[in-house]
């Protein structure tokens, strides 16, 4: 279900249209990608991370376009209701000019909204642009989706779902199917493809009016767009700021998010305090725990005092490593450690370095005696900071993932998995498990390091 209440508010041709925001600061209005409902991404966890980074600077404003989702059903659909849509919640959001983030196709009527209304748009960012939809989606293309979604609406919505995410991350596209499939019905996508026709959009005339600072970002391999429409879009509009992000899927939150939140958060932060995070405020961060393996065992065998030889080895390891990739030490339990880190890369690449570095130590025949082996967990989110410790969900969560693990391992929820799409990684799935404490089963992915 959606983060914050949800309410409604109705465009000038009486249409109500579905919206809920959630976080501080000023409003960050959010367009769909495409025909997917926000009540529903909880099917694609990774969203939801994606989400909490923006609201750690922004008011985030979501909503349903209509004819999908919690957004009134059965209206007209033509080639200005997603404007329509649009200026009804922007209306809704804020008496204050807001901040629009525009995706794919919503860049269309963002960029009109933009240079009609320009006392409305404080700022503009757009990602997977098009300048003109037939350069990109020809007329006979649409068609063809028109006729799945017809005869096979199941199949066209996991279509659309995979359609970049195949190459790069096929189980976000997989949950992006799902999400397709459950927030629309057939009738209603058929509408929007059939408006696509009506009117090829085409804003080539309209970006050099769009007055409000801009950010443009564009994945370099997108498979839906190219790289050079969205430079296109960048190169006319006045001012324009132009940054390529890697991957090749077009959505935002899917794929690496850290290139995206590397170019938006400073430009969403920036033209006063109010678009800072607050002060103490909870920050997106990765949290990895490690656990020795046999630690009890080890030590009733050797000896209190070569035991502890061996510990201090156990931690001289773990902290030359976390040095070496930026990871936070938060605290050491004796024979395990918890540490954070502000990239989900760089903890994972860490979390294999570590064992790769006890299995070096393992290799050598001096040590055959005592083998360390761990254990580790990942998890990321928003965790609450305190006095250098960190609590929260997230935390305990990644406790609980460490858990799972055996020795060698290294687990991560399925959300850290979409994280790091186009990675060079090897996962295999390790099924679900409720952890203690949660009421949600949780999928699990081992990180094959060995490989």
């Amino acid at each position: 279900m959606p983060e914050g209440e949800v309410r409604y508010c109705t465009t000038e041709d009486g249409v109500r249209i579905a919206y809920c925001s959630a976080g501080e600061g000023p409003p960050l209005v959010m367009t769909p990608f495409f025909i997917e409902s926000f009540s529903l991404h909880h099917l694609v966890p990774v969203i939801g991370l994606f989400l909490d980074r923006l609201r750690s600077v922004r008011r985030v404003v979501l909503y349903d376009a209509r004819g999908i989702g919690l957004s009134q059903r059965d209206v007209l659909i033509d080639p200005q209701t997603s404007q329509r849509d649009l200026e009804a919640v922007v209306a809704a959001s804020s008496d204050e000019p807001v901040t629009i983030w525009a995706n794919f196709i919503y860049v269309f009527p963002a960029v009109r909204h933009a240079v009609q209304h320009p006392e409305r748009v404080e700022r503009l960012v757009l990602f997977a642009s098009m300048v003109q939809r037939s350069a990109v989606f020809p007329d006979d293309v649409i068609r063809s989706f028109i006729e799945l979604v017809k005869t096979n609406w199941p199949l066209a919505a996991q279509t659309f779902g995979d359609m970049s995410t195949r190459q790069a991350d096929p189980t976000a596209g997989l949950r992006w199917g799902e999400l397709n499939r459950e927030s629309a019905p057939a009738d209603a996508v058929e509408r929007i493809l059939q408006a696509g026709i009506e009117r090829d959009e085409d804003i080539r005339g309209e970006l050099a009016n769009v007055a409000a600072p801009t950010l443009v970002m564009h994945r370099t391999g997108d498979l839906n767009i190219p790289l050079k429409i969205g430079q296109q879009v960048a190169a006319a509009i006045p001012n324009a700021v132009f940054v390529p992000v890697p991957g090749v899927i077009s959505h935002p939150a899917l794929g690496d998010q850290e290139p995206v939140f590397r170019a938006a958060l400073p430009f969403l932060s920036a033209g006063g305090e109010a678009a800072s995070p607050p002060s103490g405020g909870p920050a997106f961060r990765t949290v990895l725990f490690t656990d020795l393996v046999g630690h009890t065992e080890m030590m009733a065998r050797l000896g209190d005092e070569k035991g502890r030889e061996v510990l201090r080895e156990h931690e001289r390891i773990t902290r030359d490593v976390l040095k070496t990739h930026a990871g936070t030490e938060i605290k050491t339990m004796g024979d395990g450690f918890m540490a954070s880190f502000g990239s989900v890369t760089k903890a994972v690449e860490c979390a294999v370095e570590l064992q790769r570095a006890f299995g070096q130590w393992n290799a050598d025949g001096a040590h055959g005696h005592a083998p360390l082996q761990v254990r580790v967990g990942l998890n990321a989110g928003e965790p609450i900071a305190d006095e250098g410790d960190l609590f929260g969900a997230t935390v305990i969560l990644a406790s609980r993932i460490a858990a799972q693990a055996g020795a060698g391992e290294i687990l991560i929820p399925e959300p850290v998995r979409h994280l790091l799409a186009g990675k060079e990684f090897a996962f295999s799935d390790r099924g679900e498990f409720v952890p203690k404490g949660f009421d949600d089963a949780v999928r699990l992915f081992e990180v094959r390091w060995r490989e």
